[in-house]
């Protein structure tokens, strides 16, 4: 009996990106089968892997040992309901395979009761071949087979797997996510990126109603919303109210730019970061009953005492209510001197977005090509971010021109580019001939046909850049992108 894997529970047992795997199985190093791995064929391809089977329940003790805070070891262990869930699950399995072991046992003793039956008048050349056949039979059964540790220690940790999370599918998007510790499906999703729809998130208004089209989930918050009978009946739940207990598929939308309602919302600031005397972050807290719903690239509208300014958002979607925007210093700016100046911790802001439709193709496989002017690093992180959080691209390259604030991120950049396989990071200093930097940079990829290209700066920055890019073979389509005001 096959024991079949998703490639996304794959990914996290052999320790690869996703997108390395579907490289190898294009390149036909790893086989699937209607998208799943065989087990046998991922000890083959993966059989120097060291499967440490304990590690999950190593990481949650070591939280106990250290937590005080009831909450932490909440956010480490799913809730209660889904433990005891999940475990019955592992159990039902569990007695599944013994009885399977029990009725092969008992073929085993028929079988071999049957030949000593045929064995009686029968020749000898026939007694000779049932007695091989017993006798390979026998011997077989007996023998441990030579992958069977591994074989052990990868189930044992894949189980461990599905107890500790729990596998997500959105339909008709594609969409996958793992719901771990005592995420709703809603907070799951959200912290990985994937902008599913929304309003209140405490069970109130039912804009986060979904379809369940299998797998089993259970409700871990009550809510005021009321949910018709025929909606029942087809498995619609509120995703902000309910957490899965296996591997679910679900039914819903996922948002685009155009999709996300303009709101308003009035949070606190967390904490001024001063880069240099040219750019600081403004990091931002939104309130818990209204988190900002936005796409990584987006702008939104900051107003402190009546004076306010519009910058990209610099975070990414997935990091709850965080957000953080950028702020070049601009003189004779209102807005600015008070972020340089007077504005400081646990001052309120209002915030209003988001706005703009500089966002992510998420349909589209090509490798990317980031293309940072100075302070349009700001969106340009932001959707890196979110591309990392939603494991979308083949791969990455970050190329950021500075200006006079300089790469006030530097290091950032290259740890993400230490910590990722397929992320480059190629910053390039202040200079007074621009074009002469995007020609060496566009002679760098002859195949530019193959990438998408997402660029943030001045209007002219970015008339200059497309020139060179469409000139050496990007399409049109590809390019993507997003002004800044000067």
């Amino acid at each position: 009996m096959s024991h079949l894997l998703p490639l996304s529970r794959v990914a996290k047992l052999v320790g690869q990106p996703r997108h390395a795997l579907q490289e190898m199985i294009r390149g036909g190093v790893l086989a699937t089968f209607d998208g799943m791995v065989e087990l046998d064929e991922l000890l083959r391809v993966f059989p120097d892997v060291k499967w440490d089977d304990d590690a999950e329940f190593r990481r949650v003790q070591e939280i106990k040992d250290k937590a005080f805070a009831k909450r932490v070891l909440e956010r480490a262990l799913p809730d209660k309901d889904v433990l005891v869930a999940r475990l019955n699950a592992l159990g039902n399995d569990y007695a599944a395979a013994k009885a399977l072991l029990l009725h092969y046992g008992n073929v085993m003793t028929w079988l071999d009761e049957k030949i000593d039956e045929i064995e009686e008048d029968q020749s000898a050349e026939t007694r000779h071949a049932l007695h091989t056949v017993r006798a390979f039979l026998l011997r077989n059964l007996a023998e441990v087979p030579p992958d069977a540790v591994q074989a052990q220690a990868t189930i044992a940790q894949e189980r461990i797997f599905k107890i500790m999370s729990a596998h997500v599918t959105i339909q008709p998007s594609g969409h996958e996510f793992y719901v771990e510790g005592n995420d709703t499906l809603l907070e799951a999703a959200l912290r990985n990126g994937v902008s599913l729809n929304y309003g209140c998130s405490n069970g109130n208004c039912g804009d986060c109603k979904a379809r369940v089209l299998s797998g089993e989930v259970t409700k871990v918050h009550a809510h005021d919303y009321v949910l018709k009978e025929a909606e029942k009946e087809a498995g619609v739940v509120l995703l902000c109210a309910y957490a899965p207990v296996n591997d679910v598929v679900i039914e819903a939308n996922v948002a685009g730019a155009r999709d996300i309602p303009v709101q308003q919302l009035t949070a606190k600031v967390k904490s001024i970061e001063v880069f240099n005397p040219h750019m600081a972050a403004l990091h931002i807290l939104a309130p818990r009953s209204q988190r900002l719903r936005y796409l990584g690239g987006q702008s939104v509208d900051v107003s402190i005492d009546g004076v306010k300014g519009r910058y990209a958002i610099a975070s990414c979607p997935c990091e709850d209510r965080h957000i953080e925007i950028q702020i070049p210093r601009r003189a004779d700016d209102a807005f600015v001197e008070s972020v340089f100046g007077s504005l400081k911790a646990n001052d309120v802001v209002k915030v209003e977005g988001p706005f703009g439709e500089f966002v992510l193709d998420e349909d589209s496989p090509r490798p990317v090509i980031f293309l940072a002017f100075g302070a349009g690093f700001a969106p340009i992180k932001s959707l890196i971010q979110h591309a990392m959080s939603l494991e979308l691209a083949e791969s990455m390259d970050l190329h950021w021109l500075a200006d006079e604030a300089g790469h006030y991120q530097d290091n950032l950049c290259r740890a993400w580019a230490d910590a990722l396989d397929n992320f480059n990071y190629l910053p390039h200093a202040l200079t007074d001939d621009p074009e002469a930097v995007l020609q060496s940079i566009v002679m760098d990829y002859p195949d530019l046909h193959r990438f998408d290209v997402y660029a943030a700066g001045t209007a002219t920055q970015l008339e200059q850049a497309r020139r060179h890019f469409v000139a050496e073979g990007l399409h049109e389509a590809r390019w993507f992108a997003g002004v800044m005001d000067t």
